[in-house]
């Protein structure tokens, strides 16, 4: 029997697809974990054929936890489900060797070929993100501005982009408000930028700030 465990922080998101999974013709063995340091703990502990993982949870991020789990067990496949659009972390959960990227709004029948692909050790990989490759590799060239910022940095870039203050995104990834400050420093830095409203405008030009509260 397949065992799979899911990683998000919404007890009732969880409860969700472990329904679908019960609909699905074979029975899994489902395992749940609602931060980054319970994913990696368990996958220390057990084994797993496949992670379907969150991309924002309290504390570390679900792509610095999707690099822990390949560099532990390169062989483990990592389906990322996400409130995010496929613009924002689409292509940086694909370098760090995610089997398939899906948002939270994806109908559940996708999510079921999704799962039965990556189950098989398939990546899975929707037509508008393939699309989305595609255009990635013509303007690799001429790397965007955000491309230049780190997993982390371009999370909280994104937050803060959406309106967010420093305490509202300390307390959404669990740091202190001192160290989101530290960020955004860097960010501005990073993007030769001189304040917040130039990091807005160059979102909004950007489709970077489309996505749903995550």
């Amino acid at each position: 029997m397949k065992r799979i465990l899911i990683a998000d922080d919404h007890e009732l998101f969880r409860a969700g697809v472990k329904q679908l999974l019960s609909e699905m013709p074979h029975p899994f063995l489902v395992d749940e974990a609602n931060n980054g340091q319970e994913v990696i703990e368990k996958i220390w502990r057990n084994d797993y054929d496949t992670v379907l993982l969150d991309i924002s949870m309290p504390g570390r991020n679900g792509l610095d936890v999707l690099k822990d789990i390949k560099s532990y067990k390169p062989d483990l496949q990592v389906l990322i489900l996400s409130m995010y659009p496929e613009e924002q972390f689409a292509m940086r959960a694909l370098r760090a060797k995610a089997a398939g990227y899906l948002t939270k709004a994806v109908k559940s029948d996708e999510l079921v070929t999704a799962i039965q692909n990556v189950i098989k050790g398939k990546r899975y990989i929707s037509p508008s993100l393939a699309d989305k490759i595609a255009c990635y590799v013509e303007e690799d060239n001429n790397k965007a501005l955000h491309e230049t910022l780190s997993d982390r940095e371009y999370e909280v870039m994104c937050m803060t982009a959406t309106g967010k203050s420093v305490k509202q995104i300390a307390m959404k990834l669990a740091l202190s408000d001192k160290t989101i400050s530290t960020y955004r420093a860097r960010i501005l830095n990073k993007m030769n930028m001189n304040n917040i409203a130039q990091l807005i405008h160059y979102a909004i030009q950007n489709d970077l700030i489309n996505q749903p509260d995550a």
